[in-house]
């Protein structure tokens, strides 16, 4: 298989994934592992940027794409949270929650695959996805404030919100799915 350029950042995302885990988790740049870990988790997510506007763009999109650039974005988002959990930057109840979600629109895509249903990704998921990233991105952060603590509060609370509007409106607009043809 040849790799285009969007497939290569995406690969590419995956690649950083266990990098910002060791990080992070370790602290193995001592002070500065926060700051080495959120650069890591940036360009992580600025991949996932442009290998969707290049695909797009350039007329690059491949099933190979389609199927591992949201997976390495769920990947990465999850892992991060994980990590956060751990050194109680946010609580699991949040990551359940998200997690969850993401289980329920899996299950929804193997339904459709096996009815030969394509369902695209919708504005909710990608403005979910985006809020889930600033969320990550302000706590891996986590300055020393009480407007950054709000901020951060806030923002995880719309990422949560955004988590479930776009379980909802995937599950409504996409209903048909789950109906029997028998």
């Amino acid at each position: 298989m040849k790799m285009n350029l969007p497939n290569k950042l995406t690969l590419f995302r995956v690649i950083l994934i266990p990098f910002f885990v060791v990080v992070i988790m370790s602290g193995c740049f001592g002070d500065l592992s926060k700051w080495v870990a959120l650069g890591i988790f940036i360009v992580a997510s600025l991949t996932d940027l442009l290998d969707g506007k290049i695909a797009r763009k350039y007329n690059l999109v491949t099933t190979f794409g389609k199927f591992a650039d949201p997976l390495a974005d769920k990947i990465l988002v999850i892992s991060a949270m994980i990590c956060l959990v751990e050194l109680g930057k946010l609580a699991s109840w949040i990551v359940v929650i998200i997690v969850a979600r993401e289980f329920i629109i899996s299950g929804f895509r193997i339904i459709a695959a096996e009815k030969n249903v394509v369902i695209a990704a919708s504005y909710w998921g990608k403005f979910k996805t985006t809020f889930q990233m600033i969320m990550v991105i302000m706590l891996i952060a986590d300055i020393d404030s009480t407007i950054w603590h709000y901020a951060c509060t806030a923002i995880t609370y719309i990422a949560l919100a955004l988590t479930v509007i776009s379980l909802i409106d995937y599950i409504v607009k996409n209903k048909e799915v789950m109906k029997d043809d028998v």
